[in-house]
């Protein structure tokens, strides 16, 4: 279980994150957008190229919402795989956990995927499309992956690996 200090030091990060995410109605990620706040001396939150969210070497945070409206899911993972989820059962209960060890090198494996960075929003340049569907964004290293369950909506496959190994393996959600 998480010291004192280190669960605090986890939560800082998820308020940047959720002020980074989803200042206004839309996620960030395009190069118009600024860097993302980030409490200092915490070395979590940074900022990437464009000014996107990016997590430190080996940390990935996913940030989810149905609509705009819907309760924000967050989970927290560590290099070691220690992660935090917040709220995501939607029952607003903050669960804690480790990954085993397979998934923690799976895990590390793909962070470390140089693939990644072609898979940012920056590079793809996307655009949240649907409305109402559930919007799945990955802050890691490389930067910003966000992705949405909706009709027709190819996924980056390095970052929708993350995504699958993260919610089989936590609370976290697939889908809505």
């Amino acid at each position: 279980m998480p010291s004192a200090s280190r669960s605090r030091a986890v939560r800082v990060p998820v308020a940047a994150l959720l002020v980074a995410a989803l200042a206004g109605c839309s996620l960030p990620g395009n190069a118009d957008d600024g860097p993302a706040p980030g409490p200092a001396g915490t070395g979590a939150t940074r900022s990437g190229p464009g000014g996107a969210a990016t997590a430190g070497k080996g940390e990935v945070s996913l940030l989810q919402r149905v609509g705009t409206n819907g309760p924000l899911r967050t989970l927290n993972v560590a290099p070691d795989g220690r992660w935090e989820c917040v709220d995501c059962a939607g029952d607003g209960v903050t669960s804690t956990g480790v990954l085993g060890p397979e998934h923690v090198t799976r895990l590390q494996g793909l962070l470390a995927d140089p693939g990644l960075a072609k898979e940012t929003d920056q590079a793809r340049r996307y655009q949240v499309t649907c409305i109402d569907a559930l919007t799945s964004s990955l802050v890691t290293s490389a930067g910003l992956v966000t992705s949405q369950d909706c009709p027709g909506e190819e996924h980056p496959p390095i970052a929708h690996e993350i995504l699958l190994l993260l919610t089989q393996a936590t609370p976290a959600e697939p889908t809505a």
